[in-house]
């Protein structure tokens, strides 16, 4: 006895089938998963740098901690 064979409508489509498609579904759950389980890169918000004041009398140099530090290395 054979199976009787399904009448043609003239399209096949020989990639869709149901292994394909549940595969797909799975692959796409996946990378669902996946893609909620990373973690979102945080926008940092940057400290605003307030200036300060220029000099009233001309110049611009300051001796801060950073200066005190390169003369304290550069003493022999």
């Amino acid at each position: 006895m054979t199976k009787p064979s399904r009448p043609s409508t003239g399209v096949e489509r020989p990639g869709l089938n149901r292994r394909t498609l549940f595969a797909g579904a799975s692959t796409v759950g996946a990378l669902a998963a996946a893609a909620a389980l990373i973690p979102r890169a945080s926008v940092e918000e940057t400290a605003a740098v307030q200036a300060k004041p220029l000099p009233t009398k001309g110049g611009g140099y300051s001796l801060s901690d950073h200066v005190k530090q390169y003369y304290q290395t550069t003493r022999i």
